[in-house]
């Protein structure tokens, strides 16, 4: 094999920081101030080429606390309602979007508007409409547009995937076999003493069930790693639980995807119970099978190629490493000058497949 797990853990333990600048730091503005954008805010802490220096939220003394924390001053904490003047603050490049689904596109579209680039969480929207429109603005703007798959900036277990298979180590690659999903619960969260429903269960918010929150992460993984785009697609949905939770939503999503090569993928996503997250790929000459495989750190995979003792490949690297790699690539970007390895456009392809597989499903719009 050309790479080793010895060469692949001396380039996870090395620094997270990609190229460096001349002590510029792009200033990051969080929307939205949930789970999402704790975890990415505190990658930003450890980013050498970002810093945050604004906020968004609809609870201002929420923002203040974690204004304080991050030395943002409270000049820079905006509403949702005057969110547009952040145009007029230089300090603010960049706006990091950890929304609901469905209010990814008209953030994006204005931020764009008030000429900031646009790092936005995935899925990217909730439809592929509302995908064009956003890389319509950003690019008229002349701002750049960048999706959050943090998979594709994994630089250990899926970049030596991406080797074995693109390098022909695996063979002819023949099936593939994905999934992740796990129990939802509906509660939500508590601010203020008020109960804000999970809005991963509101389709109106999320624009889906779990195709849309983790079933992505195969579908995306797959396309990235064959680098083929599916030629054929299949889906089924079900609910089994007759709990409220699934009243406008799928809870079970099976599907395939027969690429044009011939090789067919296998995956399934679920809110009804633990599942995965895992995949597997079968090539003529190996296989590989990396478990878990998408969470934030962990990753962890074996690879079998005939004749050969298997290899197992670790990345030693923690939580929230793969956010500071993102918001470092999105900084370099920024300040070089160059396209996001993850633009707008992979994320319409991904919501143009999901889109399909909910009309196979029979899913009505």
């Amino acid at each position: 094999m050309k790479l080793t797990r010895r060469k692949f853990t001396v380039l996870a333990a090395s620094s997270l920081a990609l190229a460096q600048d001349s002590g510029r730091k792009i200033g990051y503005c969080a929307v939205g101030l949930g789970r999402i954008s704790g975890i990415f805010m505190s990658a930003v802490k450890l980013s050498s080429q970002a810093r945050m220096v604004a906020l968004v939220s609809g609870y201002r003394e929420k923002a203040e606390k974690i204004a304080e924390d991050y030395g943002i001053a409270a000049k820079n904490i905006y509403s949702y309602d005057n969110f547009d003047s952040i145009a007029d603050n230089p300090e603010i490049d960049a706006v990091y979007i950890g929304l609901p689904n469905s209010m990814h596109s008209e953030y994006t579209i204005r931020a764009a508007l008030a000429g900031k680039h646009v790092l936005c969480e995935k899925p990217m929207a909730t439809s592929a409409a509302d995908c064009q429109a956003m890389i319509d603005a950003c690019r008229k703007a002349n701002k750049k547009l960048m999706i959050g798959y943090r998979i594709q900036y994994e630089p250990v277990v899926h970049a030596h995937a991406l080797e074995l298979i693109r390098g022909g180590q695996l063979g002819a690659i023949q099936t593939l076999e994905g999934a992740y999903g796990f129990n939802i619960s509906p509660r939500g969260a508590t601010i203020k003493g008020v109960n804000r429903p999970e809005f991963r269960v509101n389709r109106a918010l999320a624009g889906g069930g779990p195709m849309m929150d983790v079933g992505i992460y195969a579908l995306n993984t797959f396309r990235y790693l064959m680098g083929e785009e599916p030629a054929e697609l299949t889906s089924s949905t079900s609910v089994i639980d007759k709990d409220g939770r699934f009243n406008g939503i799928e809870e079970n999503l099976v599907w395939t995807m027969k690429f044009a090569s011939g090789a067919v993928a296998s995956c399934a996503t679920t809110y009804g119970g633990s599942l995965g997250p895992y995949f597997r790929i079968v090539g003529s000459k190996g296989t590989l099978q990396c478990e878990p495989s998408w969470n934030y750190d962990g990753l962890r995979m074996t690879v079998r190629m005939q004749g050969q003792a298997p290899l197992e490949i670790t990345n030693p690297e923690r939580h929230p490493a793969q956010f500071v790699r993102e918001a470092d690539h999105f900084a370099e970007c920024i300040l070089q000058n160059k396209e996001p390895k993850t633009p707008g456009e992979e994320g319409m392809k991904d919501m143009k497949y999901i889109a399909e597989l909910y009309r196979l499903a029979g899913r009505k719009a």
